[in-house]
């Protein structure tokens, strides 16, 4: 297992995959190990895939301290892990909390970015957050499906925080719910540091103002990617985070969920590759 050390020790690991030039892949999750990541929905028939285990998932090291966790703070991981590839630049996706953690490295090191795509990502560095509503609006999208009775209102309560987390609601997240689905979401629990996750998105990560103001500076083409039917974000969050790189295209993938490269793979592919290849 390929593997590098941050710079204050730990020992982190990455994944290998694909052919083609390579495109550097931050997880979200948050705190998820990258292997839900999967194949990216075929882009390993275009680009070597560079799936990275942030500390304390899948098989990188624990740190020693915690504290470590918050994403601001894992920018110089990211940051290591391109200087040992030897990238003088590199392409860059983020998924989800993934994207706050590629948007932040994007700010402090923009040049250090050739192209950046953002996956369905609310980019909360931003100052652009879910809200309860946000998902309760996108989940009435899914009102004829033989599950949203008994999802719906696990949901609502949820989010009230009136109810605790229910599976019942795990449909939600996908554009389809079908055995890929299922599969993908049981092994979320076994993949996720639950107390890396709680520290990811700690307030003092962020000074929003500041960000913005870093990546006016960057000149990287960006690609801010929503799913039609996803609620964290809803596509117009998503197309309010686009409006803050300089230079940025927005796109929606039909029927897609928060993994779109599950929902429709070919779709996914054709439109991050035809991204990342435009000369």
């Amino acid at each position: 297992m390929p593997s590098f050390t941050a710079p204050d020790g730990t020992e982190l690991a990455y994944h290998v995959r694909g052919r083609g030039a390579p495109l550097v892949v931050l997880p979200g999750g948050p705190m998820r190990a990258s292997a839900y990541l999967g194949d990216l929905g075929g882009l390993t028939a275009h680009r070597t895939l560079i799936l990275l285990d942030l500390r304390g998932t899948g098989d990188s090291a624990v740190p020693a301290d915690p504290g470590t966790y918050r994403c601001d703070r894992q920018t110089d991981d990211v940051e290591a892990l391109r200087a040992h590839l030897g990238l003088e630049r590199t392409d860059l996706l983020g998924h989800s909390a993934g994207g706050s953690l590629a948007a932040l490295y994007a700010a402090r090191h923009p040049d250090r970015v050739a192209r950046l795509a953002l996956i369905t990502a609310a980019l909360r560095p931003l100052g652009l957050a879910v809200t309860p509503e946000d998902r309760l609006t996108a989940a009435r999208l899914r009102a004829g499906e033989p599950w949203f009775g008994k999802a719906y209102p696990a949901l609502r309560a949820w989010l009230a925080g009136t109810g605790e987390y229910d599976p019942a609601f795990t449909p939600f997240f996908y554009g389809r719910w079908d055995a890929t689905a299922r599969a993908h979401a049981d092994a979320e629990e076994e993949q996720t540091n639950e107390g890396a996750a709680q520290r990811y998105f700690a307030e003092a990560a962020f000074d929003s103002a500041a960000t913005r103001a870093a990546l006016g500076a960057l000149t990287a083409p960006v690609l801010v990617l929503a799913g039609g039917l996803d609620g964290g974000p809803l596509p117009e969050l998503a197309r309010r985070a686009a409006e803050a790189f300089p230079h940025a295209e927005f796109a929606v993938q039909p029927g897609a969920g928060h993994y779109p490269w599950l929902d429709d793979p070919e779709w996914f592919a054709n439109r991050v590759t035809g991204f990342l290849d435009r000369s």
